[in-house]
């Protein structure tokens, strides 16, 4: 593939929370990098056949990059593609998607690893990596070869919505995980407390008739999870918390200085319990929505950089599992393509600066995987997000990319959207 003419981003508002630049001017991309940015480069001289695209009253962002989306391929591209995935993340301005280990087979091989890097870049249009299995077939007793599933390019390991109940294999995992610098990413939930629950567990589950999800369930483990990750001093990422008891667990491990980082998905931080009301299966996810108490502790917490990273947690589910009672619907909502949207809602009522929003899906994540985004800088790959802010739009899930519509934003009123996503310069998504 050829490379893409030079392009220069003229009059846009730049904003790079790795460099903390908040600043106007010309961004100009050549061969796949940021090469300059300054005011007015134009009048400086641009390199022959330089595309020109006025930014103004638009903001130029890192790239976000999703560290927890769950794709069919392989095994089961009905729900999701790789190629349907990128294209939904370019929407959304996402432009690095780290894909996690279940699928069919389960990632928990080298080759594995290897034909989902070689089938992404055939296929997809923005950035794909996988995180490895943490532990054979996702089953919580053996774990996974680490250094030889880091060394195909695995770029952390987890078991994905399944919790690792041993916590000698999981104390074994962080060990060995230390000796390779490798992330260990972990789903916080005692299933022995979970039991059957659907939903959060509290009046609101009573009134319903559901079974419920006690908080103690994230927040137990996840305390057991700390204690594990001091024993061994390895690299701990709690995969999505969602509730102000589990924040205080966090608070004191990293007052202690342990390598212990967590993410709250996009879902967490602007929805909660009472969406369920009216049994709307589309908002039946894993962990699932807490009160509004934690939700508004949440979004302190990313504002305070307490939560590092902030997840789509896209997981397609088809109308067959969805479209139940919603005691026996499946888990999951799709997010890539409204991650940011949904983000951008928080800024506007004041509750997270921009720039707080952007690091906890763009930079920071970079950072814990180790990854070459999340940034601006100059020589670093052009992978850029521009965003409309004033832009006020209607979500109308059939013109989704995702192959499937859970959505639970549809006919969400938003206002802020993607217009323009590059991906080493070349631009792969622009709104018309």
């Amino acid at each position: 593939m050829r490379e893409p003419r030079p392009t220069l981003l003229a009059n846009a508002r730049v904003l790079d929370p790795s460099s903390d630049m908040d600043g106007h001017g010309d961004l100009l991309i050549a061969d796949g990098v940021i090469k300059d940015f300054a005011a007015n480069l134009k009048s400086a001289g641009l390199p022959e056949g330089t595309e020109i695209v006025d930014c103004r009253g638009l903001i130029a962002v890192p790239g976000l990059v999703d560290m927890r989306a769950f794709i069919g391929e392989p095994g089961a591209e009905h729900r999701e593609t790789l190629a349907s995935a990128s294209q939904a993340a370019a929407a959304g301005g996402v432009t690095t998607i780290i894909c996690q280990p279940e699928t069919d087979p389960i990632i928990d091989e080298p080759a594995i690893v290897d034909f989902v890097m070689r089938r992404a870049r055939d296929t997809a249009i923005v950035n794909v990596h996988p995180m490895a299995a943490l532990t054979k077939r996702l089953e919580g007793r053996e774990m996974t070869e680490i250094g030889l599933l880091r060394a195909a390019g695995a770029v952390a390991f987890t078991d994905g919505t399944h919790s690792v109940g041993s916590a000698q294999v999981l104390r074994r995992a962080l060990t060995y995980g230390r000796d390779f610098d490798a992330l260990i990413v972990h789903h916080t939930e005692d299933k022995s407390l979970a039991g059957e629950g659907v939903m959060n567990e509290g009046e609101l589950a009573s009134r319903l008739g559901l079974a419920g999800i006690p908080k103690a369930a994230e927040a137990i483990m996840f305390e057991r999870d700390v204690r594990l990750a001091a024993i061994t001093r390895g690299r701990y990422h709690a995969a999505s918390l969602t509730c102000a008891e589990s924040l205080d667990v966090l608070r004191r491990a990293k007052e202690a200085g342990l390598s212990v980082t967590a993410s709250a998905s996009i879902n967490h931080l602007t929805l909660n319990e009472r969406d369920v009301v009216g049994y709307r299966t589309f908002f039946k996810l894993t962990p699932p929505l807490r009160a509004e108490d934690d939700r508004l502790a949440l979004v302190q917490a990313v504002a305070d950089g307490l939560i590092d990273v902030i997840v789509s947690d896209h997981d397609p589910q088809d109308v067959d599992v969805k479209r139940l009672p919603f005691s026996e619907a499946a888990f999951g909502a799709i997010g890539l393509e409204t991650m940011l949207a949904a983000g951008l809602r928080l800024v506007n009522d004041g509750s997270l600066s921009l720039m707080a929003l952007i690091r906890a899906m763009s930079t920071r994540p970079a950072e814990l995987l180790g990854l070459p985004a999340g940034t601006l800088r100059l020589g670093q790959p052009a992978d850029i997000a521009l965003i409309a802010p004033d832009e006020a739009w209607i979500l109308d899930a059939a013109n989704l990319k995702s192959r499937c519509r859970n959505t639970p934003f549809d006919e969400a009123q938003f206002e802020g959207r993607v217009v323009r996503t590059l991906v080493a310069g070349r631009t792969v998504y622009e709104y018309v």
